[in-house]
């Protein structure tokens, strides 16, 4: 089992930054990647970013890319993304998972067994 646990969330306006993180405990050793997802109401959960815990690699979906940078410290067990020229279209809850496989796409749902609770991201006009 691995706990996650997001913080960072809150309000911004348009065109200003944030940063999220996500700690994770328990069985970190078998994490092979970690991902963040958000979820805006009334909209279906959509892949945001992730980064493979071994190597840092890391993935964006295009409407993120050169916006928002994934990152990692492996000491502390902790992903972080830097959110930058946020949008009101940013606005969700955002999530943080992680994977303990290779099998499946970075960027699906349900490749993903493990989730943190969510945190509020609002962007203000």
């Amino acid at each position: 089992q691995v706990q996650l646990v997001e913080s960072g969330g809150g309000l911004v306006q348009a065109g200003g930054s944030l940063i999220v993180s996500c700690a994770a405990s328990g069985r970190t050793f078998s994490m092979y990647a970690m991902g963040w997802f958000r979820q805006a109401p009334g909209k279906e959960r959509e892949f945001v970013a992730a980064i493979k815990w071994n190597d840092g690699s890391t993935y964006y979906a295009d409407s993120v890319k050169g916006r928002f940078t994934i990152s990692r410290d492996n000491a502390k067990n902790t992903v972080y993304l830097q959110m930058n020229s946020l949008k009101p279209e940013d606005t969700a809850v955002y999530y943080c998972a992680t994977r303990t496989t290779p099998w499946g796409l970075l960027r699906a749902v349900n490749s993903y067994a493990y989730w943190g609770q969510g945190t509020q991201v609002t962007v203000s006009s």
